[in-house]
């Protein structure tokens, strides 16, 4: 991770304050492993950075969507670069398909703890 603090989402905005020496190069915003929005990067009196990126309408929908923050060296429109630095991702839920969403987190946690479980158990009387 880096330095990104999030200041949160509002009105369709999401924003956060980047502190480091440099400033940063292109800063996209991903979702589905595709760039949506370029960020746009407002250098502040402390020397840090203001990120504000604009969360397109049309990628909402019922469920959860996650968009991701990155930094790289590309130019214009093209898609993120290999080896972009994550700043730092936000997910939205949404819509009446949140409860069936949340159940499966929940079922796939409850099965990864389990797994862990037996781990533990197998390495302690071993």
């Amino acid at each position: 991770m880096s330095d990104f603090e999030s200041l949160g989402l509002k009105s369709g905005i999401w924003q956060g304050i980047l502190r480091r020496d440099t400033p940063p190069g292109r800063v996209l915003l991903v979702h589905m492993g595709s760039r949506v929005a370029d960020a746009r990067a407002t250098a502040q009196d402390d020397g840090s950075y203001r990120i504000a990126a604009a969360i397109p309408s049309d990628k909402l929908s019922d469920g959860v969507q996650t968009f991701i923050l990155l930094e790289d060296g590309g130019q214009d429109n093209a898609q993120p670069q290999p080896g972009a630095l994550h700043l730092a991702s936000l997910s939205i839920v949404a819509g009446e398909p949140l409860d069936e969403d949340m159940r499966a987190e929940m079922d796939l946690i409850r099965s990864e703890l389990d797994l862990v479980k037996k781990e533990l158990r197998r390495l302690a009387s071993a």
